[in-house]
């Protein structure tokens, strides 16, 4: 799994920090402990808050109980991915440790191949969700030039394992030159909106026989 828009404890030394932006990790315990879609759920809600949440405020924003909210919270920080913020009085609120996620899989540990693309498949699950509630609604946006902004694009094409990691890496930097509006709306241009970009590349499962057609698909927009 790539960096998806997710620090250790003793327990979970493979994991690595950078100025408290970035966590790389391939430990499947890492990797397991987010696996959980309320987990993503809270984690994403912790990173795009303006402010630290507590237990109950994170209860409130995902129509959850507070203890199982608590419980989560609780995983999430013995994991390395979130930790307790300044207290407020007698709240306790928390905290995201990182912007960046970068949970790739360890190609020689069999069970963290496994962690990765179980996390992985549940984030293509969510966005596919999310997608597919914004593509058949009757009208997601009442303004044309936001709906002429939503693209659906597949394409099947050939090249080698070093091409597609560069492919992947180029599509990760597209965003690039929006970084820091998130954290800062003074730099948010006027009638901006939060956008997001799903994107997955893989080669296919089992080698070509040779002479076989591309058989690319089309490209809805």
């Amino acid at each position: 799994m790539g960096r998806p828009g997710s620090d250790p404890t003793s327990a979970i030394a493979a994991a690595s920090t950078e100025a408290s932006t970035a966590m790389r990790s391939s430990d499947p315990t890492v990797l397991r402990a987010l696996a959980h879609p309320l987990r993503v759920e809270i984690l994403e809600l912790l990173n795009r808050a303006r402010t630290d949440l507590t237990a109950s405020e994170v209860a409130a924003r995902t129509g959850q109980t507070v203890a199982n909210c608590s419980f989560h919270l609780r995983s999430l920080e013995k994991a390395g991915f979130i930790a307790r913020a300044e207290p407020r009085g007698r709240e306790k609120p928390w905290r995201a440790v990182h912007r960046d996620l970068n949970l790739r899989p360890d190609p020689a540990d069999r069970e963290s191949v496994l962690a990765a693309g179980a996390l992985s498949a549940l984030y293509v699950n969510r966005e596919a969700a999310r997608l597919t509630a914004l593509l058949t609604s009757p009208e997601p946006f009442p303004e044309a030039e936001w709906n002429d902004a939503v693209m659906v694009n597949m394409s099947a094409f050939w090249a080698t394992a070093d091409e597609m990691k560069q492919l992947g890496e180029a599509l990760v930097a597209l965003t690039d030159a929006f970084a820091g509006r998130d954290a800062n709306p003074s730099k948010r241009p006027e009638g901006a909106r939060r956008g997001r970009l799903f994107a997955a590349i893989n080669p296919e499962p089992e080698a070509p026989s040779e002479g076989e057609a591309d058989g690319a698909p089309g490209q809805p927009g």
